[in-house]
């Protein structure tokens, strides 16, 4: 019976979909209400609503009444927009419909090692997705920026900033890990550095005339090339997925460019020692279906890492799903860094 399960996974994909963008979970309040109550405000027949909403309740999402009522659960609340921690925007870009059309090719990309978008799509997943991704591109910003809001603050309140003084942001996207410690600590200077048009976009508090502005530095540069900043601590969080190569280019130029004894903190999802296994071995696989990217292993980050020149001290669990690796730059690089 749990394989029979397993094998229409879809359907609780689709289901939780299909939810979100009628927008029950918004329309179901505090008090249960049925599907014939329901459907007027979300614009659907009642009994396919009811259906829906049935299925929805054998994974714990959403209740069902004796009297026929449906009612939220925590794991349902958390599909509403105003929810603290909301997974409503990553909810819709997990589902996305390019992920329909990429996982029946997992099985080419397990065979082949490499990602299957250029083929679906005749272009490279981000390439597609700024050019031709339209409203799948507003729904991965606004998914990423959900996600990262909430890692930021785990972030700021797991680091212990004593005795740093400059802290940079590499890959940071909008800086929002960036922001929460420069207002953890207030004589922080901070630097984000990201891609041109990503640094344009950067948090608000941290552009001219926002709160942290005169402590804050947005430097446009791809990490891969070069980290032109020299700083105390140096943070790195979900931006070594790419091939080995780029990940070693990375953190040898980490390296070139901090003071021995630095700190670096590499933080990801770990896919042989998380919680969250389910999750992050999904993530796994579709970073190698869209940019032929992986998630680490505990050993194969630590063992990048001490490559390029870091020595590697304790690893720990940010939230459920991040590890952070708390790592010194050597006070000699190896050979060819």
């Amino acid at each position: 019976m749990r394989l029979r399960e397993l094998v229409f996974g879809a359907a609780c994909a689709a289901a939780i979909r299909a939810a979100v963008r009628i927008g029950v979970p918004d329309a179901l309040d505090a008090e249960p209400a049925t599907a014939e109550e329901l459907a007027p405000a979300v614009g659907t027949e009642p009994q396919p609503l009811r259906r829906l909403l049935r299925a929805l309740t054998c994974y714990g999402l959403f209740a069902e009444d004796a009297d026929g009522r449906f009612r939220h659960t925590p794991m349902s609340r958390l599909l509403r927009q105003d929810e603290p921690g909301s997974l409503h925007h990553i909810a819709l870009w997990c589902t996305e419909p390019w992920t329909w059309d990429a996982w029946p090719r997992l099985e080419d990309a397990v065979r082949t090692g490499r990602d299957v978008f250029q083929d679906l799509y005749g272009k490279g997943f981000f390439d597609y997705l700024h050019a031709e991704g339209g409203e799948s591109a507003r729904v991965f910003d606004r998914a990423m920026t959900a996600s990262s809001r909430q890692a930021a603050r785990d972030v700021a309140a797991y680091l212990d900033l004593t005795g740093v003084r400059s802290v940079v942001d590499i890959g940071g996207g909008q800086g929002l890990a960036l922001a929460e410690l420069l207002e953890k600590a207030p004589a922080l200077q901070g630097t984000l550095l990201d891609l041109p048009a990503v640094v344009a976009g950067a948090d608000p508090r941290l552009r001219d005339g926002g709160p942290l502005a005169a402590r804050a530095r947005l430097v446009p540069g791809d990490c891969r090339q070069d980290v032109p900043v020299r700083a105390d601590l140096y943070v790195l969080k979900n931006i070594l997925e790419w091939d080995d190569a780029s990940t070693r280019a990375t953190l040898r130029n980490v390296v070139a460019a901090a003071e021995p004894g630095a700190r670096v903190l590499v933080i990801e999802n770990l896919v042989d020692d998380s919680p969250s296994m389910r999750f992050t071995t999904a993530m796994d696989l579709l970073l190698l279906m869209n940019v032929g990217g992986a998630k680490h292993t505990r050993s194969s980050m630590t063992a990048l890492m001490e490559e390029a020149g870091l020595t590697v001290g304790a690893v720990r669990p940010v939230n459920a799903h991040l590890h952070a690796f708390e790592a010194v730059v050597a006070k000699q690089p190896p050979e060819g860094v």
